[in-house]
């Protein structure tokens, strides 16, 4: 068995079984890449993929065992390359770590800026997404860390670690008369056409889930998936919207004014999420307690001990 084929069984996977984009992707043939599932499955003695017509359409019911030890096995080799790396070059590599916009634009700039400037040789890559998104691409090994809210997909390999709330307000052009009311009121919010988030941020279904407890309907004219594009089309006067507090800056948003709603809806979750046996190398331990202080580099190892010695969860 070689370390090789399983780095093949996880690629073919993230490639949606497209055995041609696996091989592109692993810069080797096609045909290399089949033989090689073929002998990690004879000598295994059982199939890890399922196939017809010689086509792999998904994965066997072992192989998902496979694969999830796969993801294990090459999560730890690459910690063993952080621990080499950490102890040489103290200060330098790539930091990979994936983020909603709200994250990006609103939360994490200062943090960033200070980051790059204690450690100038370390290459800080961004990549954005949907909350599923973001950590999918922890989970798949594509990303070192995620930051966002929570999600309704369940990342069973993932720590996910809790780090702040986010409260909302309602964000409507100057003149509009939801502004003038004293006191908000779900009725009165429904009244008027909603520009909300995309229904795969929590934004979106905690907001939803407030007007369904009050048996309202709210009529959704827009979603967006970042509040600077939901702020465009409300500055623009064809709805309110329903944001984030933090997204709302009254000397940017100049056309635009905002009423906390903390009181009507529950607040979203930030959450930090890793790999539960990934090796966080000093400067991201650095990085995760710029964002959250109180997530300690003792806090967050006790935390991915917990989940390591945690029994497995049912069905797993």
């Amino acid at each position: 068995m070689k370390l090789q084929q399983l780095r093949y069984v996880l690629e073919i996977v993230r490639q949606n079984n497209h055995l041609s984009a696996a091989a592109e992707a692993l810069h080797t043939s096609q045909p290399g890449v089949s033989r090689q599932i073929l002998l990690l499955e004879s000598e295994l003695g059982f199939e890890i993929f399922q196939r017809t017509r010689n086509r792999i359409i998904g994965l066997t019911e072992p192989g998902r065992l496979v694969l999830a030890i796969a993801r294990r096995v090459i999560t730890d080799v690459e910690a063993l390359r952080s621990l080499k790396d950490d102890l040489s070059f103290e200060s330098t590599g790539t930091f990979t770590v994936a983020t909603t916009h709200t994250q990006a634009r609103y939360v994490l700039p200062l943090v960033i800026e200070s980051f790059v400037k204690r450690y100038p040789g370390v290459q800080l890559v961004l990549k954005q997404g949907n909350p599923e998104d973001i950590c999918s691409l922890v989970d798949n090994g594509d990303a070192d860390i995620a930051i966002g809210t929570d999600t309704l997909g369940q990342f069973t390999n993932l720590v996910r670690l809790p780090c702040f709330s986010l409260p909302r307000s309602v964000v409507a052009k100057i003149g509009h008369p939801i502004l003038d009311i004293p006191t908000l009121t779900l009725e009165q919010i429904a009244a008027y056409p909603i520009i909300s988030y995309d229904p795969r941020y929590s934004g979106r279904w905690r907001v939803m889930k407030a007007f369904k407890d009050a048996g309202l309907e709210p009529k959704i004219i827009l979603s967006a998936i970042d509040a600077d594009v939901c702020k465009t089309y409300i500055e623009l006067g064809l709805g309110i919207g329903i944001l984030t507090t933090i997204t709302f800056d009254q000397k940017r948003d100049n056309g635009l004014m905002a009423r906390s709603a903390d009181h009507l809806f529950d607040p979203s979750t930030i959450f930090i999420s890793l790999r539960s046996n990934t090796y966080l190398r000093s400067y991201m331990l650095d990085f995760i307690k710029t964002v959250a202080p109180r997530l300690t580099p003792a806090v967050i190892r006790r935390a991915l001990q917990d989940r390591e010695s945690a029994p497995p969860e049912a069905g797993g």
